[in-house]
């Protein structure tokens, strides 16, 4: 211990001496000796939080407001025996946000830190979920929810730019491809949860307390589990980074959020890049409202008659280690292979789950273990497969001066490709019966297998730094 002090103190007097003659010795020494005695060595033991303490919570709380309004919400409403066309066009309609986000992404810049931002809207989330259920027992019931809905929408979006800022912040890309597995398996435990347990919760209290009771519980505990995130994130989430220098006022924050939106689609095969963001979730935008009534609907309408704690069972007990094995394994199956060469693979294999759809409207089973295990089919390719997109985004379109925004607008327009097809499914599904419906959905999945084939790389999947020039 005192050998350091004296090897430090020989350090600090040659480094002061050499301020001296450069003139700059600071005042701030003179005027806190006892920094001087500060171990240099003390900086680089600042203890950083661990990835695995943070990424599957904050992705987990990514998720859960997604999930809620994307499937949830539709079982929820239809429990309530709103129309299968009203549920499928609001539903997809208020989750626009998730699109428009990067519009906003430039102005979180100006303000704190990153986290701070991934904390207020965990809370405004977690709030607002508890609005919506004191909201259900109301005569105008379904306007109100869904104008609730939106907000959590917005909060949720929001969410997602200030939560994706921390890890493309704080990991090199080696260590983003290292945890692009974890991060898509805890996103879609929320999905496991949200549209599996607690929907399989509702089921249960539907049968004992009504379908108001049942669904006001499940609101609540969404509310709950997002609170009590927050209050986790205060103390394990890493800051992300401080407010941008270069954002300082609103007008500064639009001439930046232009400059955003002009180098994003100056950058080199921006068109093919966006083809291809919008062509891979294309086919699950159409499936993924109509699915859950699907398998609810009555026989004599051609779904599978499940009730909703049977739907929860299946996404909650046959789904969820299916889809957790498959984000994992899709992870270390790109860190040993490299993006450019799994992809088309990645495609190939998410797509299988739209197969197991089509398989399903046709011969209707009516054995729950099949209709399970056709669920673990599902989600362990939807696993596999979802991570690559979100790689592919983070590695080839969001490098850059804007990072985080290019992969908020990313993002968005992942999103805008899902909502669209989301909004016409319920209307399309009426017109052309769940067995003709799902037969479509394959071929919307034609457009994803090309663009996988075609869409070029440019940026090094190996980097362990930010690149700070787009590529023209």
């Amino acid at each position: 211990m005192e050998r350091t002090k004296v090897q430090f103190l020989f350090y600090q007097s040659q480094h002061n001496h050499q301020r001296r003659k450069a003139g700059i010795l600071s005042k701030e020494i003179n005027q806190n000796p006892i920094k001087r005695y500060k171990n240099p060595m003390s900086a680089t033991k600042t203890k950083q939080k661990h990835p695995a303490t943070w990424i599957p919570t904050a992705y987990f709380a990514m998720g859960l407001p997604f999930v809620a309004i994307a499937q949830a919400s539709v079982l929820m409403f239809k429990s309530f025996e709103v129309s299968d066309s009203l549920i499928a066009f609001w539903t997809s309609l208020i989750m626009l946000p998730w699109t428009l986000k990067p519009l906003w992404s430039p102005i979180l810049e100006m303000f704190k830190t990153k986290k701070h931002f991934v904390i207020a809207t965990q809370l405004v989330t977690g709030i607002t979920f508890a609005l919506v259920a004191i909201s259900l027992p109301l005569e105008n019931f379904f306007s109100y929810s869904i104008a609730l809905l939106a907000i959590v929408a917005f909060s949720g979006a929001t969410h997602d730019i200030a939560a994706d800022g921390v890890y493309l912040s704080v990991l090199s890309g080696k260590l983003q491809a290292k945890y692009i597995g974890w991060q898509g398996a805890s996103y879609n435990i929320a999905k496991i949860l949200t549209a599996g347990a607690l929907v399989y919760l509702a089921g249960i209290l539907e049968k004992h307390f009504g379908v108001l009771h049942a669904w006001m519980v499940v609101m609540m505990t969404y509310a709950l589990i997002m609170i009590s995130l927050a209050l986790y994130h205060i103390k394990m989430l890493p800051s992300g980074g401080t407010a941008s220098s270069e954002v300082k006022s609103l007008s500064e924050g639009f001439k930046t959020l232009w400059d955003v939106i002009k180098t994003f689609f100056q950058k080199k095969h921006i068109g093919w890049y966006i083809l291809f963001i919008i062509a891979y979730r294309f086919a699950e935008g159409f499936a993924v409202k109509i699915a859950p009534l699907f398998f609810k609907a009555a026989t004599a309408d051609g779904g599978l008659g499940l009730s909703t704690s049977d739907i929860g069972l299946i996404y909650g007990v046959f789904g969820s280690g299916a889809f957790v094995l498959g984000s994992i394994l899709a992870g270390y199956f790109i860190a040993a292979r490299g993006l450019k060469k799994s992809l088309f693979s990645l495609v190939c294999i998410f797509n299988i789950q739209f197969i197991v759809y089509a398989l399903l409207a046709i011969y209707r089973p009516d054995n729950l273990y099949i209709i399970g295990s056709a669920v673990v089919v599902e989600y362990f390719v939807y696993g596999f497969g979802f991570v690559g997109l979100m790689l592919f985004m983070m590695q080839q379109v969001a490098p850059g001066r804007y990072k985080m925004a290019h992969y908020a607008f990313a993002t968005g327009i992942m999103n805008l490709g899902f909502m669209f097809p989301g909004m016409l499914s319920g209307f399309m599904s009426d017109w052309l019966g769940y067995k003709l419906f799902f037969t479509c959905v394959l071929i919307a999945t034609i457009p994803a297998l090309f663009a996988a084939k075609l869409v070029p790389f440019i940026h090094s999947e190996n980097s362990n730094t930010d690149e700070n020039i787009d590529t023209k």
